[in-house]
């Protein structure tokens, strides 16, 4: 069975009446479930180029050009999609017990000497993208690196027209922040 683009529009959207979700839920996906995604995405962007992939709430890989980058809703640009787009986000840290008590009052509230809590912000839009809690000092996540490529080829059948190597590119960005403060 295939779902019409509303009813996953409304799905995704959080507006389906339960019966329905339970529904999608408790059947296997329909084969054009990820393409009909991709163009509900689309729609909802102002840019032109072609979302390949969503990473999460307004962020998806888009094609542009021969590159593959990371792009918010609004059109800020994280860069290549094999570089962590948190390096390019605005942070704020919720490393002490005040900034934490903001959202976790009281007994709730975490050591501030054993976690922080991180907000990853665009800075085009300011929309939250994603919040990761760490030990204290511990290194920005990379939380999907997908294989695009392999993706499309092996499973949806249908290969991109330029293959880009797989591979986590972070430490070229972070390598080259320190060697700018030798």
């Amino acid at each position: 069975m295939s779902y019409s683009k509303e009813d996953l529009r409304d799905l995704y959207d959080g507006r389906l009446p339960w019966h329905k979700t339970f529904e999608i839920m408790s059947k296997p996906k329909d084969d054009d479930r990820f393409d009909k995604y991709v163009e509900i995405l689309q729609e909802r962007v102002s840019y032109p180029e072609r979302i390949l992939l969503p990473l999460g709430d307004h962020l998806n890989v888009v094609q542009k050009g021969g590159e593959r980058i990371v792009k918010c809703d609004c059109g800020h640009e994280f860069g290549d999609w094999r570089k962590n787009w948190k390096l390019n986000a605005l942070i704020f840290a919720r490393d002490d017990t005040e900034k934490l008590e903001e959202v976790y009052p009281g007994l709730k509230c975490p050591d501030p000497n054993l976690c922080e809590v991180r907000e990853f912000y665009c800075p085009g839009c300011g929309n939250l993208l994603m919040v990761e809690a760490v030990p204290v000092g511990y290194p920005l996540i990379f939380d999907a690196l997908p294989d695009i490529d392999a993706f499309y080829r092996e499973w949806l059948g249908r290969p991109l027209p330029e293959e880009q190597e797989f591979r986590d590119m972070t430490y070229e960005v972070t390598g080259e922040w320190g060697r700018e403060l030798e």
